[in-house]
């Protein structure tokens, strides 16, 4: 099939969720069995041979490409949320925003020092989440793989927040 099908898929709604900005919509993708398992065969792909601990899947649609990247691989999932979101002890981190901060969460015991994992999300734009996602799981001490995602906006650089770590990103907009 090919990763092209999957970009062309991908639908950009410009002024959502305010005006200036241009969302990458990925429901299509999502509603197609094809082009949903040809994304998460792809973003698998680097981890056949040596799968990770667990895919520490960031909310909300992290978790729908990690939960399925996580059953290829027989790896568990460990969900970093919104703050208040989480029943369990928790460590949070903070990170700003174009319009104020936000935090996010991750339970006190979801990693070990011996865990290697993988950090997805299905946009990589400013790099705040994913920085954020980054010290919720240095805080735990494992051992970051990578940090993965399904889009990048290379124009707004967000790889300069977490440039320390291999990054994998399938489709790259520039």
């Amino acid at each position: 099939m090919g990763i092209e099908r999957v970009v062309e898929a991908i639908r950009d709604i410009k002024d959502f969720p305010k005006p200036g900005i241009v969302f990458k919509d990925i429901t299509p993708i999502l509603k197609s069995s094809e082009l949903f398992a040809e994304v998460i065969d792809l973003m698998c792909e680097p981890y056949m041979d040596n799968p990770p601990d667990y895919i520490v899947a960031i909310e909300s649609r992290g978790f729908i490409f990690g939960s399925a990247m996580a059953y290829k691989l027989g790896c568990g999932v460990v969900p970093v949320r919104k703050k208040g979101k989480l029943p369990y002890d928790t460590y949070e981190a903070s990170y700003n925003l174009e319009y104020g901060t936000a935090t996010l969460e991750i339970h006190t015991d979801a990693l070990k020092s011996s865990d290697r994992v993988v950090i997805l999300d299905d946009l990589l734009a400013t790099g705040g989440t994913a920085a954020a996602a980054v010290k919720l799981v240095n805080n735990l001490g494992a051992e970051i793989l990578s940090i993965d995602f399904l889009i990048e906006l290379a124009f707004l650089e967000g790889r300069k927040a977490i440039e320390n770590y291999k990054i994998n990103a399938l489709i790259v907009v520039d």
